[in-house]
């Protein structure tokens, strides 16, 4: 099973990218990470002169308070297979779906048609240091990196086998597919950040694989920081059990590194109040998004410089045929902005 980590600039340059970087498979709590080539390091200058500023320490280790604090903006996005989600829900039709036919409401249309450039136009125009992207198409990574000017990994999770003719048929017809084209859990980095290590844990393979992707970023002056990206199960009871283990992981793996950690946990803090509750208590991860949110973007050991906060619709957005627009994704973009120090 192959995972991926590739540097947007240098995509196509045989003597500093070297392929896909090989699975490091199911990593143990006492397995050693896998350092990565230094070629991977961002081209062009990185910012030295970080800008200062503070916040509330967020919940976890103590930090020196010498040091100035560096910012730190986070992107948390389920792209929903790559599909679109316009807000009139008549319009996915099943003559879209298996016929590709595009069909248009007052203000939005639904297309059944690949929306590579368009998700990769929202993330290039929106400020982010740090994107954690679920549900992704694993072979959009490359496209997302050079789009973006960043560099990624990820994590295949479930149904990639036969990713060739699953990718190809996704390309014409993602509705038709839908989850089934196959996934990854992503993480892109830009902004002077670039990643140093990788590691990969299988948390459930039944009903679907679901894995934790978690990396070791190194940043301006120098600056550490972990981040764990995840997209927990569906089925009752499943996202507490994915979402603690991961976390679990998540800060062991971190030690002394101030970490981001969240994604699709699949678990709102009104229904599942104990979850965040114990996330707080027992891992130092703080603040949820929203009482009705599933996508969260939690911090440990960081400055908290703006809360999580669930963007407008309109911002995953973009122009359609005539005068309406495409609905990127089913869900909201999850924006936060931390210190390191």
């Amino acid at each position: 099973m192959a995972a991926e980590l590739v540097h947007g600039d240098l995509h196509g340059d045989s003597r500093a990218r070297r392929g896909p970087l090989e699975d490091e498979g199911d990593a143990a709590r006492g397995q050693r990470p896998t350092r990565l080539a230094g070629a991977l390091q961002l081209a062009g200058p990185t910012d030295e002169s970080p800008e200062l500023v503070t916040g509330e320490l967020v919940s976890g280790q103590e930090v020196p308070r010498h040091r100035r604090i560096v910012e730190v903006r986070v992107l948390s996005w389920n792209l929903f297979h790559g599909r679109d989600a316009p807000p009139d829900p008549e319009l996915a039709t099943w003559r879209s779906r298996v016929l590709g036919v595009e069909e248009r409401g007052t203000t939005h249309a639904q297309v059944n048609r690949s929306l590579l450039e368009a998700f990769a136009a929202v993330l290039a125009r929106e400020r982010w240091d740090v994107a954690m992207l679920q549900e992704v198409p694993p072979r959009w990574l490359r496209a997302l990196c050079r789009a973006t000017g960043a560099h990624g990994a990820s994590a295949l999770t479930s149904r990639n086998l036969g990713a060739g003719a699953r990718g190809w048929l996704a390309d014409r017809r993602p509705d038709l597919l839908a989850s089934w084209e196959g996934g990854s859990n992503q993480v892109l980095v830009r902004g002077g950040w670039r990643i140093d290590r990788v590691r990969r844990l299988t948390l459930v393979h039944r009903p679907e694989r679901r894995r934790l992707l978690w990396t070791a970023l190194r940043g301006p002056g120098d600056r550490e920081l972990a981040v764990a990206n995840l997209h927990a199960s569906v089925s009752p009871r499943h996202p507490e059990r994915d979402v603690l283990r991961a976390a679990d992981h998540a800060v062991g793996w971190a030690g002394a590194r101030p970490l981001v950690f969240g994604g699709d946990l699949n678990a709102r803090p009104a229904v599942s109040p104990e979850l965040f509750e114990h996330l707080v208590r027992r891992a130092g991860l703080a603040p949820p998004t929203a009482p009705d949110s599933v996508d969260h973007v939690l911090g440990r050991g960081l400055a908290l410089l703006e809360a999580p906060r669930l963007l407008a619709p309109e911002r995953r957005e973009i122009e359609g045929s005539g005068s309406r627009r495409l609905r990127l994704s089913d869900h909201a973009i999850v924006t936060a902005r931390f210190g390191v120090r």
